[in-house]
C-alpha cells in the first residue's frame, strides 16, 4: 500500500512521537535534503541530489531515509501567492505520489511559499559568492522547509 501523503499535521499522525523526519525541496534540477534530530528540534543539511531519473533520486532518498533512521518525509508544496497551486506544486504533487508507491513513510507536505527566496536573501546578507549560493541553495530551502515544519508541529504539541 503507498504510504499516506497529507497535509504536514495530518501526516504527523502517522509518524511515532520520536524520529528523524526527512526534508526535501523539489527543484526542477536539484533536490535539496535536510534532516531533523530525533526529537524533531533541528533541521540540518544533508546533501543536494542532482537529479537525474526518478528511479535513481528516489533510490538515493531512501538509502538517506534508512541512513538516517526517519520516519517520515517532509516535502515543500510551492504554492502560489494567492494560495493557487501551479504547474511547480503539480509537479510536487506527482512525485509525491510516485515516490510514496516506494515506500510506508508518510510523506506530509509543508507550503514552501518564499523559502527559496529568503534563503537567498540569507546567503547574500552573509557575502556567499553567487556560484556558490547555487551550490547550496536547494540545501538551505531544505533546511528551511524542515525547520518551519518543525516549528509549527512544535507549537502544536505546545513546546513553544
Amino acid at each position: 500500500m503507498p504510504a499516506p501523503i497529507l497535509p504536514l499535521i495530518e501526516a504527523a499522525a502517522h509518524w511515532p512521537e520520536r524520529g528523524a523526519l526527512i526534508g526535501l525541496d523539489l527543484g526542477t534540477k536539484t533536490i535539496g535534503v535536510a534532516v531533523s534530530n530525533a526529537d524533531r528540534r533541528l533541521a540540518t543539511g544533508v546533501e543536494t541530489i542532482r537529479r537525474t531519473a526518478f528511479k535513481a533520486d528516489a533510490a538515493r532518498l531512501l538509502a538517506l531515509a534508512r541512513e538516517r533512521n526517519a520516519v517520515g518525509f517532509v516535502l515543500g508544496l510551492p504554492i502560489n501567492m494567492d494560495g493557487s497551486e501551479g504547474p511547480r506544486a503539480q509537479s510536487t504533487r506527482a512525485f509525491a505520489r510516485n515516490f510514496s508507491k516506494l515506500t510506508d513513510l508518510a510523506i506530509g507536505l509543508w507550503d514552501e511559499r518564499l523559502s527559496t527566496a529568503a534563503v537567498e536573501r540569507e546567503l547574500i546578507g552573509m557575502d556567499v559568492s553567487r556560484a556558490r549560493r547555487a551550490e547550496v541553495i536547494d540545501e538551505h530551502a531544505a533546511i528551511f522547509i524542515l525547520q518551519g515544519a518543525l516549528d509549527r508541529l512544535a507549537t502544536l504539541r505546545g513546546d513553544r
